[in-house]
């Protein structure tokens, strides 16, 4: 209540200061959106879907978010009764999860309540929500934002971090700066090519409780960057170090941490390129050290492999291994002239895709620091490599064609912590086609196979979507699992059905169906889907 209460107040000290201003009276806009998920279980002992007590389960919020001039305010209430399947049981209960007010007055902008910000790629901070896997490490406290002169951006936080309906016991500081060369130096003012550069350094204070080590209360970390823009090439760096700081998820070692993160583009003519690396070194970086899991989690460190939407392509996604993992990416796109003889009437576009990741090469010390990296360089295992092949052509003004190719492997026992799978190697094969009956009418078709000789075997998938725009859609989809080495019992057909209606803002959108094991990963953080089946609601609007 004290929350509703407090930005009540706001709204109304902001109404009370517009009417006295009668003549140059604003009212403000008041926009939001919401959200509702419900899900009907139906046990099923052959997919492993498991019997759920409730037999229906709900996922809601709504925002409201105010604005009048340089003045914001907003809230975001959510209830979980309980929470969907997959999702961590501890956000079951309802209850304002989000409020913040802010205003900004000669290029000083201060928040109080709730904020999400982010320094550099978040190698040391990042506060974000990504609500399709649970995660909100919302920040509570205050931020501030100021900007000194043109070129120069700077930030300062500090706060205590979301957990589920409560606030995590550890305090988290930072700072950042950033300094657009181009716009503080003269000469440069006028070069085609940008020079930014920027600096963070973050802290957490948590107090010491451990009977049986001396643990650090304040641990600090910082990191570097710097982005070259031109107009054709981008480049960025990043190098974060974090001194020691034992927690559970490095088994309370003391070793120092460090990160780097580098990634090129260039774009030219129907040219494109993208190379990536990454290195991670005892990088898990929570305002708790004895968290586990996607909760309380002060830094992020960015994806290296590919994020595929496509279902079999994302069977077997790859998770970030903050402990240690050395990676590295490439894609390069080519779009074939209309009129050539590869382009043909409308154009060819062609991708071709690598991503590897390995372990670090490691020596043990036998002491409290661990380990120590030999080399910035691939370890002995392996734990995720693919190749990927995209092809996509349109045959005609109606009948479009994306075909793609990819051959994965996937270390299961190290990427996700488990004993006796061992390495994957998956050869996928998707085949999708949109052909567009008229001006409303328009079907989307996808065959997918995996080919997979351990784990849960091969599978196929087909895919019908009929879309009658700007209203209706409809989608049936079958998964069939096959050659199932581990339990033919699960060799069965995975269909589901979708039927949605969009008006303006809304959504509305119900299905049926089976659900199968498996993750859902976004940026390299991932939460694991049980099985399921049953009907499921899905209600989105915006105002």
């Amino acid at each position: 209540m004290k929350k509703i209460f407090f930005l009540s107040f706001l709204f109304a000290t902001s109404i009370a200061y517009a009417q006295e201003n009668q003549n140059n009276f604003n009212a403000g806009e008041l926009h939001g959106n919401f959200q509702f998920d419900a899900q009907n279980y139906i046990e099923d002992s052959i997919i492993g879907a498991q019997k759920i007590d409730e037999k229906i389960r709900m996922n809601s919020f709504a925002n409201l978010n105010y604005t009048r001039g340089k003045f914001k305010a907003g809230l975001r209430y959510e209830s979980y009764l309980g929470p969907l399947v997959g999702f961590d049981s501890r956000y079951n209960g309802s209850g304002i999860t989000y409020r913040y007010a802010s205003y900004e007055v000669d290029n000083l902008e201060f928040t109080v309540g709730n904020f999400y910000e982010q320094f550099g790629t978040g190698l040391i901070f990042r506060s974000y929500e990504e609500r399709g896997l649970g995660v909100d490490n919302a920040m509570d406290g205050v931020r501030i934002r100021y900007q000194p002169k043109k070129g120069i951006y700077l930030k300062a936080v500090i706060g205590q971090q979301r957990f589920f309906f409560e606030k995590g016991e550890g305090i988290v500081r930072g700072f950042d700066g950033e300094i657009n060369l181009n716009e503080v130096i003269p000469s440069l003012s006028d070069k085609s090519t940008t020079y930014i550069i920027g600096a963070s350094i973050v802290s957490k204070y948590q107090e010491d409780q451990n009977p049986l080590k001396i643990l650090p209360e304040n641990v600090a970390s910082s990191a570097a960057r710097i982005n070259i823009i031109t107009p054709k090439m981008n480049f960025y760096a990043e190098y974060a170090y974090k001194i020691n700081d034992p927690s559970f998820t490095n088994q309370y070692i003391y070793k120092p941490g460090s990160a780097l993160f580098a990634s090129a583009t260039y774009a030219n003519k129907g040219l494109s390129v993208l190379a990536s690396a990454k290195f991670v070194d005892n990088m898990d970086f929570k305002s708790n050290r004895d968290a586990t899991g996607n909760v309380l989690l002060i830094n992020y460190l960015p994806a290296i492999t590919k994020q595929y939407t496509y279902a079999f392509a994302s069977f077997y996604p790859y998770a970030t291994q903050p402990n240690g993992e050395f990676g590295y990416q490439a894609e390069i796109s080519y779009n074939f002239k209309k009129g050539t003889t590869l382009g043909g009437k409308y154009g060819t576009m062609v991708s071709l895709a690598y991503s590897h990741v390995s372990s670090l090469d490691t020596s043990k010390t036998g002491d409290d620091f661990g380990y120590e990296v030999n080399k910035i360089a691939s370890g002995k295992v392996l734990m995720y490599e693919d190749w990927e092949l995209v092809v996509t052509k349109k045959i005609d003004a109606n009948w479009k064609l994306t075909y793609t190719y990819m051959y994965q492997i996937f270390n299961k026992d190290v990427v996700q912590g488990l004993s006796g799978f061992g390495t994957l190697y998956s050869h996928i094969n998707i085949l999708e086609t949109q052909y567009k009956i008229n001006k409303k009418n328009t079907v989307r078709t996808e065959l997918q196979h995996l080919l997979n000789k351990k784990d849960d075997g091969s599978w196929a998938m087909a895919l019908v979507e009929y879309t009658v725009s700007p209203h209706w859609f409809f989608a049936l989809i079958d998964q069939y699992n096959y050659e199932n080495p581990r339990n033919s019992l699960k060799e069965v057909h995975y269909v589901s059905t979708s039927i949605g209606y969009i008006q303006n803002a809304t959504r509305i959108a119900l299905s049926y169906g089976k659900q199968r094991e498996g993750f859902l990963c976004v940026g390299g953080v991932c939460r694991q889907i049980p099985a399921s089946n049953g009907f499921g609601v899905s209600i989105t609007s915006t105002f």
